[in-house]
């Protein structure tokens, strides 16, 4: 499908706004998955038992003609569903254009669906299939960044611990932010270990002893990020588990200490 008028010409202009939904799925977000389903591929007759399978929901058999029954029941079924199962419907309808590349059009699917998030305010994002936790734009670059010099220099295991903490502030319905924060600081410690050549410390020890792997007075910064990982997600108490945002921005911070630490290195 070629692109609309106001792409083709450049009058569309992409305007992301503050992020205000995340655990909830809008009611216009649940009509413009389907619309988006059929104008990708999709048809009422194809996305019905797709949407059924999701839900765990019997497909009515009374209902034949695509418009208006089977329309109406694939928008009801959506329309009634908890939030994070929407979310669940748009993987998997991603995920069956992936498998169908001649039937559907998963890469224009996937563009508009982001390009609506971020004009919306909706804190997800899809690639390849998958969604995952959209952050501010700052947050955005750190990551992009930190993968980009990891791959490139070979941190693989830093890498995927940087990746599953992303996936667990992406988990629905409730993140888990302590496994965010574990992920984050096992990804820092791990290239700190590889840059100091010291491979059995923990990255307390290594701050310590490295006084230089890291700039003063930031190096003190790092200091109380350990600590704050270790008081409230390592060795976590009762009532002392991070907040969303606290395991967020933590996230973000260790995605640029690593970035700095590999281009160090």
């Amino acid at each position: 499908m070629s692109k609309p008028f106001s792409k083709r010409h450049g009058f569309r202009h992409l305007q992301s706004v503050p992020i205000t939904v995340r655990t909830d799925a809008p009611s216009e977000l649940r009509g413009i998955i389907i619309q988006l389903a059929y104008q990708f591929g999709f048809s009422p007759r194809t996305l019905r038992p797709l949407v059924c399978r999701t839900l765990r929901k019997r497909p009515d058999s009374d209902n034949w003609s695509e418009y208006p029954n089977i329309d109406n029941e694939i928008h009801s079924l959506v329309d009634g569903c908890e939030w994070y199962k929407v979310y669940d419907i748009i993987e998997d309808i991603a995920g069956a254009m992936r498998e169908a590349p001649f039937s559907y059009d998963a890469d224009q699917f996937e563009s508009e669906l982001n390009d609506y998030f971020a004009e919306n305010g909706i804190g997800w994002k899809i690639a390849e299939g998958r969604l995952e936790v959209r952050g501010d734009e700052l947050f955005e670059q750190s990551l992009h960044r930190a993968e980009e010099e990891l791959r490139a220099c070979g941190f693989v295991t830093t890498t995927n611990e940087l990746r599953e903490a992303l996936r667990d502030l992406s988990r629905r319905p409730e993140p888990d932010v302590t496994g965010a924060v574990q992920h984050s600081m096992a990804a820092l410690e791990c290239v700190a270990r590889s840059v100091c050549g010291d491979e059995k410390a923990t990255l307390g020890e290594i701050l310590k002893r490295h006084r230089g792997v890291i700039p003063r007075p930031l190096d003190e910064a790092v200091t109380k990020l350990w600590g704050f990982a270790s008081e409230n997600a390592r060795h976590v108490s009762e009532g002392r588990e991070p907040s969303f945002a606290e395991a967020e921005l933590l996230v973000g911070v260790v995605a640029s200490t690593v970035t700095y630490l590999t281009k160090k290195q």
